[in-house]
């Protein structure tokens, strides 16, 4: 994050800067105040009630542990470098992903989403911030799977400083009629944000095999760096999930925003993910002397 993030985040979130400039979580729990967030809680009794009885809480969490395991592995997923093969690696990383997605998807999880969730706007997505802030179990759960102070405000940074970017995505049941597309082949937003993580992460395999004589360590560095947030969204996810499987700690309007912001993160770290790493311009490339 630059010191113009860090600004831009405190000022979302009605906190003065430090003298610094840096913002950390820790610094933003102490201070942000919580909206009256009567909507948020009527959207997460509402996605209660609607899913009661259709999520597996063991499936859940087995494969909220094996996603988390995988974050802790990432730094020897970087040290390998270029995978040998094009289905290596990265494809074991986004393994326990899918498992979870087949099980939401099966239970209609995605569309329910989308029935009781809003588009993403800026007044949803400041107070998503304010209350995953405020989430105490959130914000252990990415302790525990070893996101550090600047990597967890990261997280929060991607979700209040990309609001334009965010609206870009549309629910599905909310898409205009009148656009030049079949609707009815556009999965739910949730679905999307979701399947597209794990679909980027597994290409990277093939993406940086290919292009083996192009990749420098900066795109490299790139693509764990961006792998993490996207698991880190997903796990953000997963938890909430797993939280209302179990009938857990989370309120309605720390469950809403929990889902949201795992959204969010996801949304805007595989497209930073696109830009960084699958986009190699000619300066980005690795010297023709090296190749």
């Amino acid at each position: 994050m630059t010191i113009a993030d860090h600004r831009d985040l405190a000022t979302t979130l009605g906190v003065e800067t430090p003298g610094d400039g840096e913002v950390t979580w820790e610094l933003l729990a102490g201070r942000v105040e919580p909206r009256s967030g009567s909507a948020f809680a009527s959207r997460g009794e509402a996605i209660r009630a609607d899913l009661e009885g259709r999520l597996d809480p063991d499936v859940l969490e087995r494969e909220r542990k094996n996603i988390a395991a995988e974050i802790g592995r990432l730094a020897d997923v970087r040290d390998a470098g270029v995978p040998d093969e094009p289905a290596g690696l990265y494809t074991e990383v986004a393994a326990p992903g899918w498992r979870l997605y087949d099980h939401l998807l099966e239970v209609g999880f995605f569309e329910s989403l989308d029935e009781n969730l809003p588009r993403f706007t800026a007044e949803h997505i400041e107070t998503t911030a304010r209350e995953l802030v405020l989430a105490d179990p959130l914000s252990s759960a990415l302790d525990d799977v070893g996101f550090d102070e600047a990597e967890k405000t990261a997280l929060l940074s991607a979700v209040t400083n990309n609001t334009d970017r965010l609206a870009r995505w549309v629910p599905s049941n909310q898409i205009p009629a009148d656009v030049e597309f079949d609707t009815s082949n556009v999965p739910p937003l949730h679905q999307r944000a979701i399947g597209g993580v794990l679909l980027w992460i597994r290409g990277l395999d093939r993406h940086l095999w290919q292009n083996e004589v192009l990749v420098t360590d900066e795109i490299l560095d790139d693509a764990v760096r961006h792998v993490k947030g996207m698991l880190g969204g997903l796990y953000v996810s997963a938890t909430a999930v797993h939280d209302l499987a179990a009938d857990g700690r989370f309120t309605d309007r720390q469950l809403t925003a929990a889902l949201t912001a795992g959204a969010a993160v996801q949304i805007v770290e595989q497209e930073e993910l696109l830009h960084d790493v699958f986009y190699i311009t000619d300066d980005m490339r690795a010297p023709s002397e090296l190749r």
